[in-house]
């Protein structure tokens, strides 16, 4: 049952990118998809390193301790709807809506880790996730205002 959640969810992850790229901002799109990708592996990697977290059912779970899955695929794609729904927000909207996309993936998160074997909290809870995802959410949106700041003083 694990394998076919997993599936689904990479399913679901192919259908979201789809429509993610079909909007504007396809370099932001890119950017920001590439650079979540690479914060939370990084973090990822430590924390399954540090067995804060396990992931019993994964991908390639041959060559990975993490679930690459969530962290090179998933979360990304969410994060780049986040960025496309935030980016014309004020500092209030972009938190709001981080504090929203963060809850609906921690939420996801506490389910999975209840009723599936795709993760197993150790030395983590679910406000750890929140936590983490909200802030590096926050780190990426703010690295692309500037990102485009910086363009456009170029341009």
């Amino acid at each position: 049952m694990d394998r076919t959640i997993l599936w689904a969810l990479f399913i679901f992850g192919i259908i979201l990118l789809i429509f993610s790229l079909r909007k504007p901002l396809f370099k932001d799109t890119i950017l920001v998809f590439l650079m979540k990708a690479y914060f939370s592996s990084f973090f990822g990697v430590i924390v399954a390193e540090k067995n804060m977290i396990e992931y019993p059912v994964r991908f390639l779970s041959k060559y990975f301790e993490t679930s690459i899955l969530y962290e090179y695929f998933l979360y990304p794609i969410v994060c780049v709807y986040f960025y496309q729904t935030s980016y014309r927000s004020k500092f209030l909207g972009i938190i709001l809506q981080d504090a929203l996309y963060s809850a609906a993936i921690t939420a996801v998160e506490v389910l999975c880790e209840k009723y599936t074997n795709l993760i197993e909290y150790r030395n983590w809870t679910w406000m750890y996730s929140f936590i983490t995802l909200f802030l590096l959410s926050l780190f990426v949106r703010i690295l692309m205002q500037l990102i485009n700041k910086k363009e456009k003083l170029k341009g």
